[in-house]
């Protein structure tokens, strides 16, 4: 079984002759310790064109030390990777495997480098001995293991200061001014992988060239819809990990996608387009049975966490949290099932085509000035005409309807102005603000209108198990008020979002 480890850490460069400064100098280190030295033996694995090293992802088999088996470390943030470790095994475990997939897709990993390390481990120690964070002198041998390259070797020493669990990051840095001021400086490579893949590489390693600034309309087109498909990718593993809000963030990533090559068919041919965009509505559509789930228990938990308690009648915590446990655990095994059919993968694989060789129509050469405002006002327009709809309609479950329709195209008009906004600026960005705006009014009456369906639901069971149904009907009737609300919000919120001024702006 896999299991997951934060860590914290950073690298410095460091020479055979290196010394460590008087640590116990640095703030909130009172002795240090040292630990003897353990001897590690590392092969990394990657695909054949390394695509998890270009993704900054570590996956590696060790032996020795305390914490032998596969590690596979995700990057967080600066100095901050997952490593999801699994017991050693000859073969890649299942559940490391699953958390690849989106990168490696169908694709093998074999062995690329293998790094042979002697680590030489101190503790730095708090007054009352403990860890505050583990201070090690590596010396590092490292062996390309890829047919091309194969047994080609480079050596050199480093240095890692890794904190403790639930330690204090300032104490990295009040570690790295002693470092520095003995003349430690920091590493240039992010991992030990990516150093022994750079000094093991056959030949002269050309580095990447920059991407060139978006200048045309197509230019900022692809690069919005890029950078959603990258998200999509990105956020797999965390999905599959049931971290907070993945399920949400990759559902949003999949939405902007769709919206994109809707609204900007100008740019990217429809035909190519369109049956992607039926995948990606598919692919939305699964992720959002759970995390509609997800929106609804913590609408109602929270709903009930606010009432006096004179007024929870019955086993209402109770029935709440049965109810939606076993909903979303089988929401979650959907999800987990879709993430590893083919479907899913030959989704990616039609994303990473469109990317390679994009199907540019002739207004994708203009310049964004003339191009993006257009389609952002096209989407515009079909937004004002369902917002017309939703406010001629009188209260009731016409009206509700409607109301849904114009979200998902308020929805649509945001995201487009988002796509645009590195091309059109401040105008873009508040246009997209005001049809936020809209689209939260709308959206926390549409989850009005589920809460109540599912309210009604649970006191029917209630009743038919003997129980009170009072609290579930107040309930009720506090999101019918909710709903009514809302509706009494939205003209004001549509007018300021409807001002001709903004649109006159995004013109120019």
């Amino acid at each position: 079984m896999a299991d997951s480890k934060r860590e914290v850490e950073r690298k410095y460069e460091a020479t055979p002759e290196t010394r460590l400064p008087d640590l116990t100098r640095a703030a909130g280190v009172s002795a240090v310790a040292h630990r003897g030295v353990t001897e590690l033996d590392a092969v990394y694995y990657d695909t054949e064109d390394f695509r998890l090293a270009a993704a900054s992802l570590t996956l590696r088999r060790r032996t020795g030390g305390d914490d032998a088996g596969w590690h596979l470390k995700i990057p967080v943030s600066a100095d901050v990777r997952d490593e999801i470790r699994a017991p050693l095994s000859d073969a890649l475990p299942s559940g490391l495997t699953a958390l690849l997939r989106s990168r490696v897709r169908n694709t093998p990993v074999v062995p690329v480098v293998r790094i042979l390390s002697a680590r030489d481990v101190h503790h730095l120690l708090d007054e009352d001995g403990g860890l505050l964070a583990e201070l090690s002198v590596d010396e590092v041998l490292a062996e390309r293991l890829t047919e091309e390259g194969h047994g080609t070797t480079s050596a050199w020493t480093e240095l890692e200061v890794e904190l403790a669990d639930d330690g204090d990051p300032a104490l990295l840095d009040a570690v790295e001014r002693r470092l520095r001021k003995a003349g430690v400086r920091p590493s240039a490579a992010p991992s030990k992988l990516a150093r022994a893949l750079e000094e093991t590489a056959p030949g002269k390693r050309r580095k990447p060239r920059k991407a060139a600034s978006p200048r045309s309309a197509g230019d900022h087109v692809l690069a919005y819809v890029r950078a959603q498909a990258e998200a999509v990718v990105e956020l797999d593993p965390a999905v599959r990990r049931d971290l907070p809000d993945s399920v949400h963030s990759m559902r949003v990533a999949t939405r902007r996608l769709r919206s994109a090559l809707r609204t900007y068919r100008p740019v990217l041919d429809r035909t190519v387009t369109d049956p992607l965009r039926e995948e990606l509505k598919w692919l939305a559509g699964e992720l959002g049975v759970d995390r509609d789930q997800e929106v609804l228990d913590e609408r109602l938990r929270s709903r009930v966490a606010g009432l006096p308690g004179t007024l929870v009648l019955g086993p209402v915590a109770a029935r709440l949290k049965l109810t939606f446990v076993a909903r979303r655990s089988g929401a979650r095994s959907q999800v987990a099932s879709v993430l590893d059919g083919d479907r899913y993968l030959a989704l990616l694989d039609s994303l990473d085509a469109l990317l390679a060789d994009p199907p540019l129509r002739p207004a994708a050469g203009r310049a964004p000035g003339d191009t993006l405002p257009r389609a952002v006002l096209k989407e515009y327009d079909r937004l004002a005409t369902r917002m017309a709809g939703a406010l001629e309609q009188p209260p009731g479950e016409e009206r509700d309807v409607a109301m849904h329709e114009a979200r998902k195209a308020a929805k649509r008009v945001r995201y487009a102005a988002e796509a645009a906004k590195p091309a059109l600026g401040k105008p873009a960005k508040k246009f997209a603000r005001r049809m936020k705006a809209v689209q939260k009014v709308l959206g926390d009456h549409q989850d009005s209108v589920v809460a109540r369906d599912a309210l009604r639901t649970l006191a029917v069971q209630a009743h038919g198990a003997g129980e009170s149904a009072f609290t579930w009907g107040l309930l009720y009737g506090r999101e019918e008020a909710a709903a009514a609300a809302r509706e009494r919000e939205l003209p004001g919120t549509w007018a300021r979002a409807a001002d001709p001024r903004l649109r006159a702006a995004l013109k120019g």
